[in-house]
């Protein structure tokens, strides 16, 4: 098992920036897929990005070229550099991991979550 904590939310103007961490428990953190998911108000959970054990990256279309996922496993951390910040970026984002092989991009194939992390962009 493994436990998430996420960090780095706030409010932050369009155009501006914020990086985001997620802290895992245990210490097999480099055998988990990670993924960041967000969720706005009366909307479902989406996928925004996620990045293999082995370090490869997969983006959601609407964040190509802004967001950066990255994972530092000596830290057992994972983070997400979002640049270019939209006010359509708004949400709780939440990071997931799952212990199956391979990166998703659907919740259902993630069995870990943390608690969420608010970000709001103001235009």
């Amino acid at each position: 098992q493994v436990q998430l904590v996420e960090s780095g939310g706030g409010l932050v103007q369009a155009g501006g920036s914020l990086r985001l961490s997620c802290a895992a428990s245990g210490r097999t953190f480099s055998l988990y897929n990670m993924g960041w998911f967000r969720q706005a108000p009366g909307k479902e959970r989406e996928f925004v990005a996620a990045i293999s054990r082995g370090g490869s990256t997969y983006y959601a279309d609407f964040v190509k070229g802004r967001f950066t996922i990255s994972r530092d496993n000596a830290k057992n951390t994972m983070y997400l550099q979002m640049n270019s910040l939209k006010p359509e970026d708004t949400a709780i984002y939440y990071c997931a991991g799952r212990g199956m092989l391979g990166v998703a991009v659907d919740t259902h194939d993630y069995a870990y979550w943390g608690q969420g992390t608010q970000v709001t962009v103001s235009s």
